[in-house]
């Protein structure tokens, strides 16, 4: 048996009751912690992004202790800052028939039904509140002629509720949080510590009470201790070696949190970006974004006889196929991320894909430079076509671009509760890193929806009830010392095999072994032809890595080595929890449940639960069911 089943698995902590009021009456019912003993209570918030910032930021304007980490140079760095295209919000300024309800439903919708009703109408109500926070904050999103801000459509809705900073909103989102968070720093509030990456978790009598890093300057390994540690490290998605993510982007903070007893959720559930600038070759250590906003005013299309090389603008019109208008005519080209890169993927698989490999689709602004002219289509996208041409060297103002799906992002996480907190009191799960909004599959421009609601509001709203319960007593110094050896050990040990083969050769192989049988398309004979390589590929890892350098100061090859490790543990929990989930749903997409036309076909009768694992040899399945009282689900169709 690859895995056993353990004992169902409930979210406690949200209120029953309207669901429109579930928010407010959680909020009332959480303990408070007084301003005088908040001052004695510590807070660790391990990452800096839009979350992460935002959370630290928070909680030191409310008067506790923060320790603040990231791997960074700078909390300015954090992968956040690549997002491009905009955030989500309910605000209905366009007067398009918009509302918290309507984002609510188009979310859950989204995700396939695979997601929490209460959480996601909480993000969906929060919403409202962060363009006002960020607009105080000074975050320039772009306006109408009149001085309004504008908004536009993402995938998945028909309205246009996306605000945006041209191509630039994570960047300028993650500056309003970070000067929050630098006055707290300056105040005293918040202690930061860059260029330190967190290695493992301290839990003591049952409760997250610390972190053990490595100073990636000089190599020190140190604890830290708190009454509470907040985890904002964002996703997974490099466990496919290529992917839009920061190649610092890792698992380790929260893979080292599930070894020590927090439940690991839906790992399968991976979304693949629909919009990238296809692979050039082996060369290659990471790829491209290009912002689903494109999608606004791109058409995409491809020729309409397999094997047509001809360049683009000598395909006549009635030879193009606008395959995405074509299959789904409701909503075109702003279909939701999962089904747009499937169909890519099939296109390209009849052989009407384009440039090298045919592994490409054009996505064309011919229409909208001759609708609106260039300079409005520079004022919405100028730097996003300047990032195409510099890297491709083609003109997307004379030229279309070439698309094609890449991984992206992670739906799957720690598994938390209401209070986004997880299986280990004390141990808080925000942003990326945990499961709790997303279902099956993110809609566009969500991320940081819910990176900057899990941090400006829900948290600190949280956290006070389990903090009410402390300053909790003394940590056991020995529990401390233990978990020190075992991260020193891991670092010697890493260093003293001295093997033929470096961390980006089995990272390279891992990835293209997760794209081909754990990526797009998934079949119950590829996920088991994974499933027994990848425990040899980890056996050969330990065998054969070859890590430079030493122990003592910067050593990026040790950092590598040591997020490979844990991709190495990772991956083979995210082909598990694929085989076992045998339905089609979102982007998890099994080969052998599809509809007649090619679409997901979920099983709501055996698979309407999220799979929260437990570390265990073999692992331990625990199953949340899913209820849907508001939102009956249905065979998602966007035609």
């Amino acid at each position: 048996m690859m895995y056993t089943e353990g004992t169902p698995i409930a979210d406690r902590k949200a209120p029953d009751g309207p669901i429109d009021k579930r928010w407010q009456q959680r909020r009332f019912s959480a303990r408070l912690v007084n301003p005088a003993n908040k001052r004695k209570l510590t807070v660790i918030v391990v990452g800096t992004g839009l979350a992460g910032g935002a959370a630290a930021a928070t909680l030191g304007e409310l008067g506790y202790n923060v320790l603040s980490f990231c791997y960074q140079d700078s909390p300015r760095r954090a992968h956040s800052i690549a997002a491009q295209g905009g955030i989500n919000a309910a605000k209905n300024y366009r007067n398009d028939g918009d509302s918290v309800h309507r984002l609510f439903y188009d979310t859950v919708k989204g995700g396939d039904f695979r997601s929490r009703e209460s959480n996601v109408h909480r993000l969906a109500e929060v919403s409202v509140e962060i363009i006002d926070q960020c607009v105080a904050q000074g975050v320039p999103f772009a306006r109408e002629y009149g001085g309004l801000l504008d908004t536009r459509s993402f995938g998945g809705a028909q309205v246009a509720r996306t605000f945006y900073a041209r191509g630039q909103t994570g960047q300028q989102l993650l500056l309003g949080a970070y000067q929050a968070l630098a006055r707290q720093i300056h105040a005293g509030q918040v202690k930061m510590h860059p260029r330190t990456e967190m290695l493992d978790l301290i839990v003591d009598d049952g409760r997250a009470r610390g972190i053990v890093t490595r100073d990636l300057v000089t190599g020190e390994v140190s604890s830290h201790l708190a009454d509470a540690v907040v985890l904002a490290t964002g996703g997974y998605g490099n466990a496919f070696y290529l992917s839009t993510n920061a190649k610092g982007c890792n698992t380790t903070a929260i893979w080292r949190a599930h070894r020590r007893g927090a439940l690991f959720a839906n790992p399968c559930f991976t979304q693949i970006h629909p919009t990238c600038i296809p692979v050039s070759g082996a060369h290659q250590s990471k790829l491209t974004l290009m912002s689903e906003s494109l999608r606004n005013d791109g058409r995409v299309w491809v020729p309409s006889a397999p094997g047509d090389s001809r360049p683009p603008h000598m395909i006549p019109e009635q030879e193009r196929d606008y395959y995405l208008e074509r299959l789904y005519p409701s909503f075109g080209n702003l279909v939701p991320r999962d089904i747009a890169s499937r169909a890519a993927k099939n296109i390209c698989d009849t052989g009407h894909g384009v440039g090298p490999g045919g592994l490409g689709v054009y996505l064309d602004f011919a229409d909208a430079i001759k609708r609106l002219g260039k300079p409005a289509v520079a004022a919405k996208y100028g730097n996003l076509f300047q990032m195409y041409e510099q890297i491709t060297g083609e003109d997307p103002y004379q030229v279309p671009m070439r698309i094609y799906p890449a991984v992206h992002y992670t739906m799957g996480g720690l598994w938390v509760d209401y209070d986004l907190q997880s299986t280990i009191p004390g141990l808080f799960v925000i942003g990326e890193a945990n499961f709790s909004d997303h279902g099956a599959n993110r809609l566009g421009a969500s991320a940081l929806m819910q990176g900057l609601a899990d941090g400006y509001f829900v948290l600190p709203n949280t956290i006070g009830d389990y903090l009410a319960d402390g300053p909790f007593a003394a940590v056991n110094q020995d529990t401390v010392t233990s978990v020190e050896q075992e991260v020193q050990g891991r670092v010697e040990k890493l260093l003293s095999v001295d093997g033929d083969r470096s961390p980006d050769d089995f990272h390279r192989e891992l990835g293209q072994l997760m794209w081909d049988h754990c990526g797009m398309e998934r079949s119950e004979a590829g996920l088991r032809k994974a499933l027994e390589r990848i425990p040899a590929l980890r056996e050969e890892f330990w065998r054969r890595v070859r890590v430079l350098g030493t122990g003592e100061g910067l050593n990026q090859s040790l950092e590598k080595a040591g997020r490979v490790a844990d991709f190495l543990e990772l991956t083979e929990l995210m082909c598990l929890d694929a085989l076992h989930r045998t339905e089609s749903c979102g982007g998890h997409f099994r080969s052998e449940s599809q509809t007649e036309d090619g679409e997901a076909l979920r099983d709501d009768e055996n698979f309407s639960y999220a799979a929260a694992w437990e570390y265990a040899s073999p692992p331990v399945l625990h199953r949340e069911e899913l209820r849907f009282d508001h939102i009956t689900p249905s065979q998602r169709s966007y035609k």
